[in-house]
């Protein structure tokens, strides 16, 4: 069982960043009835794919040995 912890806020900056409108709709819809904001959604995908990203940079490196 995993032990609870009281969640640590990371400190956060703000950055502007342009989207394409349809993503924009995308996210919108796929948050609908959630939650979820905008925001925390594309924090979310952001981390998924940086983990992605550092998954593949490990397999590679794996297969290079």
């Amino acid at each position: 069982m995993r032990k609870f912890r009281i969640p640590n806020i990371p400190p956060t900056e703000s950055k502007s960043i342009r989207f394409p409108v349809d993503v924009i709709a995308q996210v919108n819809e796929a948050i609908q009835g959630t939650n979820c904001t905008f925001t925390a959604f594309v924090v979310e995908a952001v981390r998924v794919a940086l983990d992605n990203l550092q998954e593949e940079a490990e397999e590679k490196e794996m297969t290079h040995l």
